[in-house]
């Protein structure tokens, strides 16, 4: 329950307050390699890579944990 947590939290973070709460703050950096501000980066593309990332995170998480327990997916 507590990994479950800690992921929610960031991606309540990383979509909510980057993506919106943080945007006017954020644009004032731009992407390093472009000249896209890093607030509308957050809104457009960033939310989306970090929930697929903590996607693969929560996978390799419940993975370890079904070893741990002798858990077997038929």
């Amino acid at each position: 329950m507590c990994w479950i947590l800690l992921l929610l939290s960031i991606w309540a973070f990383v979509s909510f307050g980057c993506g919106i709460l943080l945007a006017p703050w954020l644009n004032n950096f731009t992407l390093p390699g472009t000249m896209y501000p890093l607030g509308f980066w957050f809104a457009q593309q960033g939310s989306i890579y970090i929930f697929v990332i903590l996607i693969f995170v929560y996978v390799l998480l419940m993975n370890r944990l079904d070893r741990k327990y002798g858990v077997k997916e038929a």
